[in-house]
């Protein structure tokens, strides 16, 4: 008799037979057909008195005039040799006098579905009686990846992957994907949001108002990408990137922490990817405007905490300003939208900022613009090569050189 302790696998077959037959026909038949096949040392009579293979279990039933069934072999042998056995069961072409057909359809690994169990067992026991996780070893630490996954919650209506902590930490770091938000709460980090790509929901821009924002890239295009879409529609305060040529969810604790400490503000990393404008020095920034008479002034800001301080200079020749565009303004306030429009206030066209920039470039007859967003360099430039003559943006950005034919405001100083 098979101890049940001992079972490695069980072998799982079907059977149909063309008559009627019972269970004491299918044993027979699978000694009888199987005796000598595979030779003395898996020869099933042997291995029975043994304890390598247990008692064969059959359950078939009778209905008209053919037989239907189930097999299940206990065995302890090992996976070669369990699989030789479950092969030379489909050799059986009759039961009794009747003619069948035995197919195998699986082989369960007992000791796999033992593994299950433990783990499941073990995720909750660590979840009802353990404040720390356990040392790190392979069953450990699936335990440890599956309260991960239970700590990770969903943010905004786009229900992006998140950290248990983003909406009540005063500080918060975006990330790309769901993997990433998932090892950083390896490491404890619970304050994380990702935004599935490039295509940045207005859920993230408007929370990345009231924050502290840390944008955490991957060392890739990829991550180069996404740092540039949230520099128009975001608002990011620091910026932190993994090694070259690695994603965050590849890092270790340590590469994690070094890299959330390198951390620099997003002014000096805007600096860095514009080479061909004016570089500034880390104590003071020089703003340019250009005058009609084509003189140049320049006007040197003093930072305070690496931030530059709003200064408004305000050329000799005004541009039309009008209560018009504060109606625009206040109609747009919390919508992440802009609007073009013409020289009467009329809107030519309405769009969501991330897709500024490419709508003013396509667009004709646009005299003011006014959108709910961070007012940049390069919204900036377009707006002067089409004729611009205001621009109101909800704040005021990084902006080196700004021409006089473009009157620059923010809502607040409507």
């Amino acid at each position: 008799m098979q101890n049940s302790d001992t079972t490695k696998y069980v072998i799982y077959a079907n059977i149909n037979a063309e008559g009627v037959v019972e269970r004491p026909d299918v044993v027979g038949a699978i000694f009888g057909q199987t005796e000598g096949l595979l030779g003395d040392e898996l020869d099933l009579r042997d291995l029975q008195k043994t304890g390598r293979v247990g008692r064969i279990e059959v359950h078939i039933d009778s209905k008209g005039g053919r037989s239907r069934g189930s097999i299940n072999i206990p065995s302890s042998l090992d996976k070669t040799e369990t699989a030789i056995l479950a092969a030379a069961l489909e050799t059986i072409d009759r039961v009794g006098p009747c003619a069948a057909k035995i197919d195998v359809s699986t082989v369960e690994d007992v000791r796999a579905a033992k593994r299950k169990q433990i783990i499941d067992r073990a995720k909750q026991i660590v979840k009802d009686m353990f404040d720390e996780g356990l040392e790190s070893q392979e069953i450990t630490e699936e335990v440890k990846q599956s309260i991960r996954v239970e700590e990770i919650s969903f943010f905004g209506d786009k229900k992006l992957p998140a950290g248990p902590n983003v909406e009540d930490s005063d500080a918060i770091l975006i990330v790309e994907g769901r993997a990433d938000v998932l090892q950083l709460l390896k490491y404890g980090i619970k304050n994380t949001v990702a935004v599935e790509g490039t295509n940045i929901p207005d859920c993230v821009a408007k929370l990345s108002r009231k924050k502290t924002v840390t944008v955490f890239t991957d060392g890739d295009r990829g991550g180069d990408l996404i740092l540039k879409e949230l520099l128009q529609v975001a608002e990011v305060d620091y910026v932190a990137r993994a090694p070259d040529g690695k994603g965050v969810e590849e890092l270790t604790q340590k590469e994690i922490v070094k890299s959330l400490r390198n951390k620099v503000p997003v002014e000096q990393v805007i600096d860095v990817k514009e080479p061909n404008r004016r570089r500034t020095s880390p104590k003071r920034r020089v703003l340019s405007f250009s005058k009609p008479e084509d003189e140049v002034v320049s006007v040197s800001v003093p930072r305070v905490e690496e931030k530059a301080k709003k200064v408004e200079v305000k050329p000799k020749q005004q541009p039309r300003m009008d209560s018009g565009l504060k109606t625009h303004a206040n109609e747009l306030n919390g919508t992440m939208s802009a609007r073009l429009l013409d020289g009467d206030k009329k809107i030519l066209v309405e769009v969501a900022v991330r897709d500024l920039a490419d709508a003013l470039k396509s667009a004709s007859g646009v005299k003011d613009i006014v959108f709910d967003g961070v007012i940049t360099q390069r919204i900036l430039d377009i707006a002067a090569e089409k004729g611009v003559e205001c621009l109101i943006g909800a704040k005021m950005g990084n902006v080196v050189k700004a021409p006089t034919s473009v009157k620059v405001l923010t809502v607040g100083e409507l």
